[in-house]
């Protein structure tokens, strides 16, 4: 070989290869990949439809005008914003029906989380009634408050949901029910799950021999029964895994899969009430009933911090709140809060004009 070869040679193996990426487009993939990451502020619904572009506007700004932490701070606060907007806590001025039925979903759920952790607390206080008089006459009040309370949201699920699953069977009788086909087998199981599991395991609710709660006109002993057994899962026994090892095997599977269950009705009626098509007169007659369970949890609400501001001064466990009736208070007052705010939002998107509302 040749100096010159040889020199040639050196130079050739010197030289990247042909199909190496360069600075640019390295910079670019980075570019790429820290994008995608800011955009999981985003919802999912928002990130399928406008996504791709906006992540090609953000790419090349930044290849313009480099990283920012004023541009990143603002991409998630409006990526939290729109999160708000798709569950109906925040205004929704590209799709107003949307948003109403967003904050109806959110309305659905507020109250499942208040009847779990109402009930939890509910339970405690029926057991408690069963065995034992309290020292304070103002807790058997305070039950019969959340009683109460229990009740208007259970009619205001019905007023809600007949229409809701009416609009579904239309829905699917005219061929446009692809999307609820899920949703609707979520709810049909969770709701079989949770009726026939809470029925079998409410024969060992603790308040069975007891006299008292017979005079509760508004504690049923079987809907307290069916309630402990319903919320078996939410005890703090999840912290004491020696002592939860002691329950039966068959009380773990049902405290396992009682959840799951719960889960899959209240996602699937969520989901309903976000894909159904609703007519205006239709969306005014469910922000109606809203206010009727937004009254409900604050009933429910007011009663819980009656019996807690009163369970300090009780003798015994049975009237006493715990870590875990705290947590339900927390919960409640989180639920109340966003009701408030989602049948706010939810009533100023009904507004909008009918142009603006599919069946006006």
């Amino acid at each position: 070989m040749t100096p010159e070869n040889h020199r040639c040679a050196h130079d050739a193996t010197d030289d990247p290869p042909s199909n190496a990426p360069g600075p640019r487009a390295t910079a670019r993939t980075a570019d790429q990949a820290r994008v995608r990451r800011l955009l999981l502020w985003y919802p999912r619904a928002w990130r399928s439809r406008y996504g791709d572009e906006f992540a090609e506007l953000l790419i090349d700004e930044r290849a313009e005008v480099g990283p920012s932490w004023r541009c990143t701070v603002n991409i998630a606060a409006t990526g939290l914003r729109a999160r708000l907007a798709a569950a109906g806590l925040a205004d929704h001025p590209v799709d107003p029906e949307a948003a109403a039925r967003a904050g109806l979903a959110t309305m659905a759920i507020c109250a499942a989380a208040t009847v779990l952790s109402g009930a939890v607390m509910w339970s405690q206080l029926a057991i408690g009634l069963q065995w034992s008089v309290p020292a304070a006459s103002r807790i058997p009040q305070a039950i019969d408050f959340m009683s109460g309370a229990l009740l208007a949201l259970a009619v205001a699920a019905f007023l809600a949901g007949a229409p809701a699953a009416w609009a579904a069977v239309t829905a699917a009788c005219r061929g446009q029910a692809r999307g609820l086909r899920r949703p609707a087998i979520m709810f049909a199981g969770g709701a079989f799950v949770l009726v026939v599991g809470g029925r079998h395991f409410a024969r060992a609710w603790p308040g069975t021999g007891g006299h008292l709660l017979g005079h509760q006109s508004l504690i049923p002993g079987r809907i307290a029964a069916f309630g402990w057994a319903a919320t078996m899962w939410i005890t703090s026994y999840w912290a004491h895994p020696k002592a939860l090892a002691a329950f039966p095997s068959s009380e773990l599977a049902w405290m396992v899969l009682s959840p799951a269950a719960t889960g899959c009705l209240v996602i699937g009626i969520a989901q309903v009430l976000r894909r159904i098509q609703m007519s205006r007169r239709m969306l005014r007659y469910e922000m109606c009933v809203g206010h009727l369970v937004l009254a409900g949890l604050v009933a429910f609400f007011c009663g819980a911090l009656c019996w807690l501001s009163l369970s300090g001064g009780q003798p015994g466990r049975l009237f006493l709140a715990g870590t875990i009736d705290r947590a339900g208070f927390a919960v409640l007052a989180v639920s109340v809060v966003a009701a408030a705010a989602a049948v706010r939002r939810s009533r100023a998107a009904a507004r909008y004009p009918p142009t603006q509302l599919h069946g006006g």
